[in-house]
């Protein structure tokens, strides 16, 4: 591409790349298309929810190096909507003169939770105390021998997504289920709230942060039930959440968002859980609640285009339609009129045809004025719309 191109994304020749066809890539297709950016995706699914909406879709394996570099090479600048990706592939991408937001570096420490905990320790980031083992068995030794108690939580290192690969360990027999892969475990702590604070950072280094939401979550299922914009919490915990999330951004140098989830402790400190390097799903009550969507806003970002205003202009709580527990095959939409007849509701379905127990199908906005409104609708919404097969 010549270089006087390089910043006319906007209706030319320009091709951005998104590695991931999923619901986060779908969203963020609402933005290229607003903005008539043409974009390639590749996915392994030829059943993707992105498939609809972009201009050129490849299926292929995003771990197969060969397949996500000769994809990469297609393109203008490369980015994300998942973070299992061969990294490698986007290394020599890199090295080649494509643009990859977030960098493979980024990526690398992020992939692998061990690196990722070891990444906050190094750079004097408040994170729950962590031991890592290579196998089962050093779990088991490490039991034995008395230097890790009961309760603690396990998490895979890699490959964990949705409460996938993350376990609540309290008694031998919960050991018994849990695969033989690299790990980590944490102290189980006991906090008030999980809170998530999404920032942007555009090439040159500019940075906006949007609004601290907490996350309500299922008891059972491990998965986020309500994300509430703003947080029911004081300026203070508000303020120094803020801080935290832009020194973790600031750490990772990293380009276009990263999602900083925290928790808020009894006695309201603050210590990081995990990060995500792109569009999360703290961030969807953006679309209809705030100036710039998170997706519009990682757009902006990884074109280094002037970043957004991150403010809410209303109050906003999001739902997730998950699978209900019973249903696997053709999906249905049990009682969704009923809730787009309720006022300031706005559901958002994926385009997965197929649900499955806890699957994430769709989501739904709560927007209102009053936080403690929306939280009611919400609610009723919750227990209104469920997502069944046929």
């Amino acid at each position: 591409m010549n270089h006087q191109n390089k910043n006319n994304y906007f209706s030319s020749s320009f091709k951005l790349g998104i590695l991931g066809g999923g619901q986060l890539g779908k969203m963020m297709l609402n933005d290229t298309r607003k903005f008539d950016i043409y974009t390639c995706v590749l996915d392994p699914s030829n059943e993707a929810p992105c498939k609809i909406a972009c201009n050129e879709f490849y299926q292929g394996d995003l771990m197969d190096f060969e397949t996500v570099y000769n994809f990469g090479k297609k393109v203008d600048v490369l980015t994300i909507e998942i973070e299992n990706v061969n990294v490698d592939a986007l290394e020599k991408l890199e090295k080649e003169g494509i643009e990859v937001y977030p960098s493979s570096k980024t990526l690398r420490t992020i992939q692998n939770k061990a690196k990722q905990k070891l990444f906050y320790v190094d750079h004097n980031l408040p994170t729950t105390p962590f031991s890592r083992f290579a196998y089962k068995d050093e779990i088991l030794t490490a039991i034995e021998h008395e230097s890790l108690d009961f309760p603690f939580v396990w998490k895979s290192a890699q490959f964990g997504y949705d409460g996938n690969g993350v376990k609540i360990v309290r008694t031998h027999s919960d050991l018994d289920n849990l695969p033989n892969v690299e790990c980590i475990t944490e102290k189980l702590i006991s906090f008030k709230n999980e809170l998530s604070v999404i920032v942007a950072r555009n090439v040159e280094g500019k940075v906006t942060v949007f609004p601290v939401v907490e996350m309500e979550f299922h008891p059972e299922a491990n998965q986020v039930e309500y994300v509430i914009c703003p947080a029911r919490i004081s300026k203070e915990v508000a303020l120094k959440a803020e801080l935290i999330a832009l020194k973790t951004s600031a750490a990772f140098n990293h380009v276009g968002l990263l999602a900083v989830e925290m928790f808020q402790t009894e006695t309201d400190d603050i210590l990081i859980n995990e990060v995500a390097p792109r569009p999360h799903n703290s961030g969807h009550h953006t679309i209809e609640a705030s100036y710039t969507s998170q997706f519009e806003q990682h757009i902006r970002a990884i074109l280094n285009l002037p970043l957004g205003k991150t403010d809410s202009k209303v109050g906003g709580i999001m739902v997730n339609l998950v699978g209900a527990e019973d249903y696997i095959g053709n999906v249905v939409y049990k009682n969704i009129e009923t809730i787009m007849d309720m006022e300031g509701v706005t559901p958002h379905i994926y385009g997965k045809k197929q649900t499955r127990p806890f699957r994430k199908m769709g989501h739904v906005t709560i927007v209102h004025e009053d936080i403690n409104e929306a939280r009611k609708i919400a609610e009723k919404v919750k227990n209104t719309i469920k997502v069944i097969s046929e």
